[in-house]
């Protein structure tokens, strides 16, 4: 086949390609090329020599109207979504309120009753060392009396009682 003057739209017909893929096929063979009258690139080119397989082309990007339907309808959904977990979000906080105001409650009944607690330990020690006081025999009791009374005459009655108990 003769060599021929192509546009890289017209060799882009021929191989069954874009404009632009025809020019990188150009590129690629570096093949030659010159300007027309119109300013148009021409490549010389043998098309018996070019052995060019067109690849299968994945799907086509959406256009713009398509993208913006797709996101507006995404938009939507997840509006749609907030809303519900608003409404769930609400209904938690509820029921945090709720347990709340019963550990609050529960923390005053605790509180209250470990002041009573307390109260009764404190009752129960004084009546302890009332009942060790009580125990003690009378004479032991009537030292540690008069000692708290008057410290100068405690050494001579506990003498005197000490004497006394030795004779009984």
């Amino acid at each position: 086949m003769p060599v021929e003057m192509l546009t890289y739209a017209e060799l882009g017909e021929r191989l069954k390609i874009s404009p632009e893929a025809a020019r990188a096929v150009v590129k690629r063979h570096r093949l030659p090329r010159s300007r027309s009258n119109d300013g148009k690139t021409l490549v010389q080119v043998d098309l018996t020599e070019i052995s060019h397989s067109p690849i299968a082309r994945g799907p086509q990007a959406p256009s713009g109207q398509q993208v913006v339907t797709a996101l507006k309808q995404k938009i939507e959904t997840l509006q749609a979504d907030l809303i519900e977990m608003e409404a769930i979000a609400s209904g938690h906080r509820a029921d945090f309120e709720r347990e709340c105001e019963r550990t609050n409650k529960l923390l005053a009944e605790l509180l209250k009753a470990s002041i009573g607690t307390m109260a009764a330990r404190e009752k129960a020690a004084l009546l302890e060392g009332k009942l060790s006081v009580l125990a003690r025999p009378w004479r032991r009791r009537l030292v540690d009396a008069v000692s708290l009374a008057l410290p100068q005459a405690a050494s001579s009655v506990r003498e005197s009682v000490g004497r006394f108990a030795r004779s009984h």
